[in-house]
C-alpha cells in the first residue's frame, strides 16, 4: 500500500467541515484503507495562493445558491486526507466522497457544502 491524498477545497462552517470529514471516514472505513493524517488549512500546500485565491468561486457559489443567508461562519479551507491504500481503493473512496458531497440527480439542487476536488 502506498500513501495517497484526497484533497478538496471547501466553503464550510465547522459543522460542514465535520460533515465532510465524516463522509471521508465512512468511505475509508468500508474499504481496505486507513487514514494516516488529515489537515485543514487556510493555504494550499506547495502553492503561493491562499485558499481564498484558489477557491473564491465556492463562496460565490454559496451566495448565489443561498440568497439572504449569512455566510460569516463559513470559510474557505483546503482539506487534505492522507490515506494508506491501493490506487484502486483510492479511486473508489474519492468517487464515494464526491458522490456524497453532492449527489447527482435529475432535479436542480444545491450542494450542502460547496467544494472542489483537488
Amino acid at each position: 500500500m502506498r500513501t495517497r491524498d484526497l484533497a478538496f477545497g471547501l466553503y464550510a462552517d465547522a459543522q460542514g467541515r465535520a460533515w465532510v470529514v465524516g463522509l471521508v471516514e465512512d468511505a475509508v472505513g468500508s474499504r481496505s484503507a486507513r487514514i494516516i493524517g488529515r489537515t485543514i488549512a487556510d493555504s494550499n500546500p506547495g502553492s503561493e495562493l491562499s485558499t481564498a485565491g484558489t477557491y473564491d468561486h465556492l463562496a460565490e457559489q454559496w451566495a448565489v445558491e443561498h440568497p439572504g443567508q449569512d455566510g460569516s461562519s463559513r470559510r474557505l479551507v483546503h482539506l487534505r486526507v492522507h490515506l494508506a491504500c491501493s490506487l484502486r481503493t483510492w479511486r473508489a473512496i474519492r468517487k464515494t466522497v464526491i458522490n456524497g458531497l453532492c449527489p447527482e440527480g435529475t432535479a436542480p439542487h444545491t450542494c450542502r457544502v460547496p467544494w472542489m476536488a483537488g
